[in-house]
This record gives structure tokens, sequence and C-alpha cells, in this order.
């Protein structure tokens, strides 16, 4: 499968990924990865203490999988040069173990660069969950080909 070309992108498009239910398994791998160990996410008796009653998923967890749902849509697949970075990123509601998340993302602008092989577009993106609630928004900055000259 190939990705969508820089001149394939318009303002306003959207894509939705597909849904992925955020396991306990999730959390526990990604405090053993990152090293982030904090009782809010790992620790049950503290957390059900908590403004949010229970352990919640790390938001760089959520954002990680966020990623990982954008390209199961495949509209970079191939077409990807560089991640450029990510802008105004808010994390505006918990993720809880069991949640399920899905991404909606809209093509906020394009612009050409000085190489003629490649373009950027800017991304709206939201992390969605099963209620329907924006968990995690923000810009995504991606660099991406152009198709070929025939």
């Amino acid at each position: 499968m190939t990705g969508l070309f820089y001149e394939e992108f318009n303002e306003g498009d959207e894509y939705v990924s597909p849904g992925r239910t955020i396991t306990e398994a999730d959390i526990v791998m990604f405090a053993g990865l990152s090293g982030d160990y904090n009782p809010l996410h790992t620790d049950a008796e503290f957390a059900r203490e908590t403004i949010f009653g229970g352990r919640i998923a790390h938001g760089l967890l959520v954002l990680s999988i966020s990623t990982g749902l954008i390209a199961r849509t495949g509209i970079l697949a191939g077409t990807a040069m560089a991640f450029l970075g990510i802008n105004e990123w808010k994390f505006t509601a918990p993720v809880l173990i069991g949640d399920t998340v899905h991404v909606k993302q809209t093509v906020e602008s394009k612009r050409e660069t000085k190489k003629a092989d490649r373009g950027v577009v800017t991304f709206r993106s939201q992390v969605i969950n099963h209620k329907g609630e924006a968990v995690q928004e923000g810009l995504r900055t991606i660099m991406v080909r152009r198709k070929p000259a025939e």
C-alpha cells in the first residue's frame, strides 16, 4: 500500500484511524520501557485516592499509541519522509485501563519546500476515547514526498 503524496492532501481533509483498547499490559510495559513508575500509573491503591479514582495511562503512552493508529490508516505509508514536530499538544482528559481510543486527523495546512521532491503537511490530531471525548489534541508536522516527475 502506498500512502498519499504531498499533492494529494488538501486543507480540511479528514482521516480517522481504527480504535485500540488501552490495557494494563500497555501501562506496565511503558513504565518499564520509559522508567516512569509514577504511582498514578503503577499503584492501584495510591491511584484510587487521586482525582481519577484509579490508575491512568501515561500521557506519552497514549501519544505513542496514537502515532501507531495514524500509521494504520496508511495515508503516509512510504510517503512520510520525516516527523518534524508536535506543537500545541494538550492532554485534556485521562485515559483509563479499558478505554478504547482512535485518532481523527485533519489537514490543517501544507507548504512547499525548497526541494522539489517534498512538501510539509501539518495535521490537527485528536485522540478520542470511546465516549467521543477528545483526550489529547494538537498539531503534528510531517515532511511528505511529492509525486515523482513523469
